[in-house]
Order: C-alpha cells, then structure tokens, then sequence
C-alpha cells in the first residue's frame, strides 16, 4: 500500500464520473436483452447486492439474461432472519431494568473491598445482538434483503447507546427486514410507531402540554423531505400531531395515550386540520421530495457517489406513482444504464460492513464467535445497532482516512493468516442460488479464528511485512484458476502491481491487499 495515498486520492476519478444515460447504452439495453450477461457484468451486480462474491456465485449468474439475474434478486425476499434469535427478546424494559440494577448493585459491594466482574443485561445483550446480526448478514442466502437491512438502518437510525433496551432494537431490525424490498410508506408508518425510535428520539415523553421536536426535526430533514423544503412552523405543527404516541414501560410496545394526544388545529406544509401522526405522514408521502431523497441514497448507496437529476426525477416518479413499492424501483435502478455503465464500476468505496464481513465469506472463514468481527467492525467506523448519530453512516469517501486505510490492510493481513490455520474442507457444492448457511455449516471450526480476529494495534507490536503473503484457498476458492480468482475480487486492474507467476494463494492475498480490493 503506497503510503501517498489520501481520501481523495485513494477514490481518484470515482468522485468526477458521469452517470449520464445515453441513447447508444439504452439501446444496448435492449439489445442484449436476452442474452448471457458473462462474468464481468454478473461479478459488478452481485457486488452491489452481496457481501463478497465467489467465483461459483457468479458463474451461476453469468449465463442468465441481465434482467432475469435482476428478477432473481429483488424477486421473493426473505421477511425473516434465518439465524435463531436471542433469548432474551422477550423480555420487558422494566425486568431489563431490574436485572441491570441488580447487577451494577452486585458488582459495586464487590468482595473485600473489590469490585467483582459482573455481566451486565445490557451490556451482554447488546453484545449478542451485533453478533447475530453479522451472523444473519454472513450466512444469509439473501444478501440483497441484509444489505436493505443494513440501508434502513442507516436511514432510520436509532442506537443501542441511547436507546438501552436491546429488544427493543431487535424488533426493529426485524422491521427493515420484512419491508427491505417492501413498501416504504408501510415502512415509514411503522417507524413512527416503533418503540425504538420512540425512544431513540424522546417522542416516548410528547404531551400535549409540551411537545418533543426531535423527531418530528428529523422525520422532514433526515427521513423525507430534506433540509430547505420545509419550515420551522411544520416542525412545530408535526410535533404536535405526534403527541400522546409512547411505550408501554412493562411489554416495551407501542401505546398510544389519546388524552396526552394534541388534537388543535394544525397547519403542515400548507395543508389545515386536526392532523394526528398519520396524516402528518400521508401528507409527507404525497410530497414529491420523499420520493426523490429515497432514491438520491439508494443511488449513492449502489450507483455511483453522483446522482444523474435527470434518472433520480425519473425513478421516484414511478416510486410515488407506484404506490412506494421498493422492490419494483430497485429493479428499475439496477436495469438503470448508469447501474450498468463500466465507468461506475469500482466507482464506490466498501463499507466496514462490506469489507470485513465480504472477505470472511469470499475466503469461508469459519467464525463460531463473531465478536472478533464486531471489534474489526468498530475499529473501521460502522457497529450495527450504534450509528454514530442521527443522520446514520456519512458513508462513501468518510470511510477512507489515513488510519482506517492502514487498519483496513492490517485485518485483512489478519484474515489472510486465519486461512492458513483454519482448515476448510474442499467440494463444496453451489446451487444456482447458493446456500450460504448449508455451506458454511460443512466447514471444519477453527479453534484459533477468534483470537485470529482481534483488532490488531495499528503500527505497534510485531511486524506484519512478511505476515499474510498466501492464503490458504477453501472451496470458495480452490476450483479456480488465477485469472478467475483475480477477475473476482478485484473490480478491474490491480492498482499496485502483482506477480502473475505466483502460487493461486499468494495471487489472492495480493489480490486482498490490492487498494482495488477496497472499491466495488
């Protein structure tokens, strides 16, 4: 990794590419349309929708029509997590309570004057939720529905540091999963009625008597509208229309108390009447702006990091029009030209998530404890559940610095050594959809992964030059040949040289510690 490379420098021409449609790439459009999009193509579009892509993974893809493969994806979403949840989810915030104070009570008597080390509820359980959720994201067979997840999430945020009840948090994610690829205006409805986010942003505690804005300020500026479409007299009235909404202190559910509810007249983006929450909603739902935010970060978050005005204008007018159905504008955005333009490929940087989470499942790493991943994750600037405010993760060029570029080499470095003291067994079969959790399930644990994956200190301790040269292919490797390998796990050239004469291994742990590694 060459040590002049900055931010800026690092996205180099990604910021200033144009994603302007063309005449000549629509009718290519059509006129490939039935035919094998090839390897290339399959590898770009299952980059955006995946966590890490193996060779079998786009061979599946790469013999079927464009627009088939894009049906595939966004078609029949899992609603569900398919890894088993916590045992905890059913308890109530006031038994949360009792038991943390029981705890913290236990751990300060101490013995002898000591302070004994005591688990707290919901300390551990917040740790075990993150670690369930990198869990779903990793042995999911339906990445795209885990990387909507993770999209909402970053929309709606809510944090576990504020919100101190992991159930509660969980129950949320739970809603992002079954509206992923749903309906936004199911999903924006429901939100507003979510005890998390009640909590998140003190709308638990809005009386008549004395409205709470904070989320009202946010529903217009982070969530809909956008800042400069809206006034501080709509906050106030939106406030109002939201008061009496709460959570029950002994389930954690909604409740709504109509005799703390402001029911007065209100005036909301020009429109009068004794509006409640929803019809503060329905009225933001008609606003074209809603519409047009949505698809602006669904392009920054799988186009490119510049929105064509012209293609956003175009695919939220369907979005409203269509009645807010998610599925069908993903579609349009991937069948989009300036999805499938060669010039955006590579055009965005990988998220923590994308990275570390991508390499374990590029390589089959087996990681029975996921906390190890969960400090990487926070070492990189994204923890699930704990975004670093209320505007959720900046994303594109802010997840690159001079730091976070060193510490991403470094736990790659690490993961590259893991291989070769995780021994995984070969034949893995792939289905046309592989099942990533079967799969995994077929692999040896590794004893040492967990100490393999702690977060190393940058610069200090021993030297990692000569550390992690060669990876130890699993089956998610092993059947292909160099050229193959490279075409997967890189988004084009490599930007700092390799030795093509070098063992499969050695050209893969190049491939992974290859600044190109760092784009999708």
């Amino acid at each position: 990794m060459s040590a002049r490379l900055g931010r800026r420098s690092f996205v180099g021409g990604a910021t200033a590419l144009s994603v302007g449609l063309s005449s000549g790439l629509c009718f290519a459009h059509s006129a490939r349309a039935a035919q094998a999009m090839g390897f290339d193509e399959a590898r770009h579009l299952l980059s955006r929708t995946s966590f890490g892509v193996t060779p079998a993974e786009i061979h599946a893809f790469e013999v079927l029509d464009y627009t088939a493969a894009v049906d595939r994806l966004v078609s029949n979403p899992r609603r569900e997590a398919t890894t088993p949840a916590p045992d905890w989810i059913g308890m109530g915030p006031t038994e949360l309570q009792r038991r943390q104070r029981a705890a913290e009570a236990q751990r300060k008597q101490g013995i002898d004057g000591k302070k004994l080390e005591v688990t707290l509820p919901v300390r551990e359980q917040g740790r075990e939720l993150k670690n369930w959720w990198v869990e779903e994201m990793i042995a999911t067979d339906q990445p795209l529905v885990e990387r909507m997840t993770l999209f909402w999430h970053g929309h709606f945020t809510s944090s576990l540091a504020k919100v101190r009840y992991p159930s509660s948090l969980f129950r949320q994610n739970a809603l992002f999963r079954r509206e992923a690829l749903g309906n936004y205006a199911t999903l924006l409805k429901a939100v507003a009625r979510d005890p998390a986010m009640l909590i998140y942003l003190d709308g638990r505690g809005s009386v008549a008597r004395q409205p709470n804005e904070n989320f009202a300020r946010e529903l217009l500026e982070l969530f809909t509208l956008g800042e400069g479409h809206y006034s501080e007299a709509d906050i106030k009235a939106a406030a109002r229309a939201f008061t009496g909404w709460s959570v029950d202190r002994e389930s954690g559910q909604f409740v709504d108390h109509p005799g703390q509810h402001d029911g007065g007249q209100k005036t909301f983006l020009g429109k009068s009447g004794r509006f409640g929450g929803d019809e503060i909603l329905t009225i933001l739902l008609t606003h074209p702006r809603t519409a047009e935010m949505i698809v602006e970060k669904l392009w920054h978050e799988f186009v490119s990091l510049r929105p064509d005005p012209i293609e956003v204008t175009r695919l939220a007018a369907g979005f409203r029009q269509g009645g807010y159905e998610i599925g069908p504008l993903m579609r349009e955005l991937f069948l989009s030209a300036a999805f499938r333009d060669r010039a955006n490929r590579g055009a965005l940087i990988k998220s923590p998530v994308d990275l570390i989470v991508g390499s374990v499942h590029v390589l089959g790493l087996p990681v029975p404890e996921k906390t190890g991943l969960v400090r990487m994750l926070q070492g990189l600037g994204q923890v699930p559940f704990d975004p670093p405010n209320v505007k959720g993760w900046a994303g594109g060029e802010s997840w690159i610095s001079t730091y976070t570029l060193l510490l991403r080499q470094q736990f790659l470095r690490r993961m590259i050594e893991a291989t070769t003291v995780a021994p995984m067994e070969a034949g893995m079969r792939m289905a046309d959809r592989p099942n990533r959790r079967a799969d995994r399930r077929e692999q040896l644990p590794a004893a040492d992964a967990r100490t393999m994956m702690e977060p190393p200190r940058p610069v200090e301790g021993r030297s990692l030059r000569n550390a992690g040269n060669e990876v130890r292919l699993g089956p998610s490797l092993a059947s292909a040949d160099s050229a193959t390998l490279l075409r997967t796990l890189l988004p084009g050239d490599p930007v700092d040289g390799m030795d093509p004469s070098g063992s499969a291994g050695a050209i893969v742990a190049s491939a992974l510690l290859d600044t190109s590694y760092q784009l999708k």
